[in-house]
């Protein structure tokens, strides 16, 4: 049986960046984007103080790299959500599932 991965991405926004309208830009990059690619199971969002935190779950690992490609021309809805991210604060990882309780 396939393992489920898991997109880790930790980041801080942008100086000055609305948290409202970030929120906003990250609901309809899932809603738009993110939920429509092969494999997508659930995002979740989690926050300690500027430091951001997204738990991607792929029904695969293979579904979870192959997400991370563009599908062609890059999309205005996930360019909008990526326009308020420090990148340089950016830390992305891909993991396996071994093990749930």
């Amino acid at each position: 049986m396939a393992k489920n991965a898991i997109w880790f991405i930790s980041y801080k926004l942008k100086k000055d960046a609305s948290v409202s309208e970030f929120l906003v830009a990250q609901e309809e990059c899932n809603n738009e984007v993110l939920s429509k690619k092969k494999g997508f199971v659930s995002w979740q969002v989690l926050r300690n103080g500027d430091t951001w935190v997204d738990l991607c779950t792929w029904e695969t690992m293979e579904d979870a790299v192959n997400a991370e490609t563009d599908d062609g021309a890059p999309n205005p809805v996930a360019q909008k959500f990526y326009s308020f991210i420090n990148f340089n604060s950016l830390s992305h990882k891909v993991y396996s599932v071994e093990k749930n309780y």
